[in-house]
This record gives C-alpha cells, structure tokens and sequence, in this order.
C-alpha cells in the first residue's frame, strides 16, 4: 500500500468522507499508519465516531481495496489527491477543499481559466437562452465553464459550452458512476469527450439532498469566478455563491424580471454588490481577457431593414417575432421573410414558438 492507495481505499467505504480523513491526518500525520496500526489505536483517534473506526477495520482488507481499484479502472474512473501536480490549483487554495477528488475525462492548465455558470433548476426559457448563450461564446475565448450537471441552468451552461467547441467540468453531488439527472446521459458522455465529470464521492454514492450543498464548494473553487443566471431566493445556487465568497472568488449575476420568482435570488444578489452582466464583455473585462476574437456578424452583408432588424433582435432578445413587427411597424409576412433571411446567414436562430436571438 502506499499513501495515495491509502487515499482512495478510505474514500470508497461509504460513510468514510472528507471531516474523517481530516481527524485522520490531524492524528497520525499521514493515512499509511492507519493500515498498519492496530485496532486499539484507531479507537484512540480524537472525535472519531465508533461505527466509523468499525468500517475502517472492517474494511482494511488489500482484497477489497484492488477489487475497488479494478472497478474504478473498469469506468475509467482516476483519482487525484490534493498532494499531486495535477490536483487543480484553484481549488487547491481554497480554504477547505477535497482530500481526493474522482473523475473520468481530464482536467488540464486551459480549465485554470474557468467561469462556474450556475441558476435555477426549474429555469425559464429566458434563462436557459442566456446560460446557453454565453457557455456558448466565453468558450471561443479559452474559458471553460464549470457547473453542476442538472436541469435548467446547469444544463444549458453545458450544452452551450460543448456546441461552442469548448471544454466544461461537471461536479457531481453522487459517484462518477452514476448519471444525475438519467437524461443527461449524452450530456454526460459529451462532457467526458470534452472536459470531465468530477465528484468527492465514491463510486456508487447516490445523489442524496444532503450531497449537494457540499459539492458546491468544488464548483465555486475550480472557478475563477461564479455567474447565477437564474435563481429564486432560496435556491441552491446561492450555496455556491456563500463558498465563491469565502473562497474569494468573483460574483457576477444577470439581472431579471423584478417580478419573477426566478429572478429574485440574482436581484438580490446585484442589490447586495454583485456584478450585473448583461454581455460577455462584462466577465472578458474581469477576467482581463481582451476581445480577440472578431465579430462574425460584420463580415456579412445586410440590407438596410436587416440590419435594423438584426439590431432590434440582438437589443431586445428573446423576443417574439410578432413583437419585431409591432416595434418595426412591419407586416408580418415582410418579418417572416426577412427572418428566414437572416436565418440562412447564419447569425439569427428561430426557437419553438417564434422566439427568435442571435447567433
């Protein structure tokens, strides 16, 4: 056994999690005493719980810890330990980050520059246009976006980032092993293919409520800075930005409908000394990343009435078709054909119900 084997031997017994390690390495200095020691001296340790020095003589077993190391090898499941090289500094610094973290994909020195985009799991559409969107577009300029894998906002923040050509890490709240929620399967696959699913958790852990708010240090701390999109006043996001605070991180928040549920916690948040963004220019700046990357929309040659079409689109996005029209006091039948324009230059996108943003 050697110290790392040591790491990953303790966080695979269920119950056995990071405050254990903790008492653990504040007893003996390091974990390879515990394998050795005898039973009596593992009761000794301070503020240890009985039935946790149980389990961990119970399972003091090389048979046990190899068949654990064989299945982690099965998933492709590779374990970092805060002492290696390859251990993400931004969360290394942080006050109390994962002795070890599980993950399967890679995390490389380009996720050093990363944005945790977080918000609401039961978002609006407006919401999860604009996670979409900016995932989307902060990719193209070596940012990658971290977040929790979940309905809503999470999801959104993903998918942009992947369909944007970029990486993006999801922490899970339950095992590498386990898809959460079952229909992000492909997600998850894609993410694998182009960033990395991680979790403190071992392989099988379920994901309980009481996982959740724990792994939001992890989000927060592989981040540069936090962007809530969306988020109601009591959501589960503000956790993340309690740790990106503690942790001294940037919070940056997009403001929405003051009459909206969903829109309230982010509110608050700008209220309370947050950044608001309304553009990705607003994180490029913080981040002080120049704006290199030249608008492709100039290149193209538009009309007259496209382009005061295009701007009114890209002012007041999402916005209904119809309400182009009534702005523009154009007919429907010109808006239609104009739209469908656009479209075909590629810097217009048409969502279900005739919502219509830019590309």
């Amino acid at each position: 056994m050697k110290e790392k084997d040591c790491y990953i031997w303790l966080n695979s017994i269920q119950g056995v999690g990071h405050k254990t390690i903790e008492k653990i390495l504040n007893y003996f200095g390091a974990l390879l005493p515990l394998w050795t020691s005898p039973n009596n001296e593992i009761y000794k340790i301070p503020h240890l719980q009985k039935h946790i020095a149980d389990k961990i003589i119970e399972h003091r077993d090389i048979k046990f810890v190899e068949n654990y190391k064989q299945k982690m090898k099965k998933k492709n499941v590779i374990s970092i330990i805060k002492e290696e090289e390859s251990y993400p500094i931004s969360l290394r610094n942080t006050y109390d980050p994962p002795y070890i973290l599980n993950l399967i994909g890679s995390i490389t020195k380009k996720d050093q520059t990363a944005l945790a985009i977080v918000g609401s799991r039961r978002a609006t559409p407006y919401g999860k246009n604009i996670a979409y969107k900016f995932a989307k577009e902060l990719v193209k300029y070596g940012i990658t976006v971290v977040s929790g894998m979940a309905y809503g906002i999470d999801s959104a923040a993903h998918k942009g980032a992947l369909d944007g050509g970029g990486r993006t890490i999801a922490v899970l709240g339950c095992g590498v092993d386990i898809c959460y929620p079952k229909s992000n399967y492909k997600l998850m696959k894609d993410i694998i293919n182009n960033g990395a699913i991680v979790s403190e958790y071992p392989l099988g852990t379920q994901p309980t409520p009481g996982n959740f708010p724990q792994r939001n240090r992890i989000i927060s701390g592989l981040s540069k800075a936090v962007l809530v999109v969306e988020a109601g006043l009591k959501s589960g996001s503000l956790i993340t930005v309690d740790y990106a605070l503690e942790q001294g991180k940037d919070v940056f928040a997009v403001p929405g409908n003051i009459n909206s549920n969903f829109s309230k916690g982010t509110n608050k948040l700008i209220k309370e000394g947050a950044k608001p963004v309304t553009c990705i220019e607003d994180i490029l700046e913080e981040f002080n990343i120049s704006n290199k990357i030249s608008d492709n929309n100039t290149d193209i040659e538009l009309s007259d009435l496209e382009k005061k079409i295009f701007k009114v689109i890209e002012d007041k996005q999402p916005i209904h078709m119809d309400l182009i029209g009534a702005i523009l006091h154009l007919n429907p039948s010109d808006i239609n054909s104009i739209i469908t324009i656009l479209e075909i230059k590629g810097i217009i996108e048409q969502l279900p119900g005739k919502i219509i943003i830019t590309k």
